[in-house]
């Protein structure tokens, strides 16, 4: 067996949305669009946080009203970058050390034909200790980065009010 070296994932899709509506779907609609089985907290989900500017939050809320933090907002550029560090480990636990965490950079470029492509790298996993391959294999099928970035990609292209918190012009 080939041992796993490469210790980013990258995804890219393209939404048929102009790069406002884009970034506002990923950041302010995240609850809308993350998938309810993917958590870490005990309780079922009730939503996902994820607060605007460098400093902000990324965290779950349970239906208890437990939280369970997965990282917090590292740059925050709208309507073209936003990354977050990834406090989970190959375990899908919370690892409140940042020394163990890995970084989530999402960027968005608009196209000419009213589209944006939107490219998400999971890097540094290798900052998660001697599980880091487990967690690249988890995050790199479609349980992971390819099905999620899938489920934003059809809430950012619907022409729908209730796709992202904004009005659909």
């Amino acid at each position: 067996m080939t041992p796993i070296t490469d210790t980013a994932v990258t995804r890219t899709v393209t939404v048929t949305a102009p790069i406002d509506r884009a970034f506002t779907v990923f950041t302010d609609g995240f609850d809308r669009w993350w998938p309810r089985s993917h958590h870490i907290g005990t309780a079922e989900l009730a939503e996902v946080v994820l607060e605007p500017g460098v400093g902000g939050r990324w965290f779950e809320r349970g239906t208890d009203g437990s939280e369970c933090e997965w990282g917090r907002v590292l740059a925050w550029d709208p309507p073209r970058h936003v990354a977050v560090s990834w406090h989970l480990n190959g375990a899908f636990a919370h690892d409140p050390d940042p020394e163990r965490a890995s970084r989530v950079d999402v960027r968005f470029t608009p196209g000419e034909d009213g589209t944006t492509t939107v490219e998400l790298i999971h890097s540094e996993l290798d900052r998660h200790g001697e599980t880091w391959p487990d967690l690249r294999t988890g995050i790199s099928g479609e349980g992971g980065w390819s099905g999620i970035i899938a489920s934003y990609a059809e809430v950012a292209s619907a022409r729908t009010p209730e796709a992202g918190r904004e009005p659909v012009t």
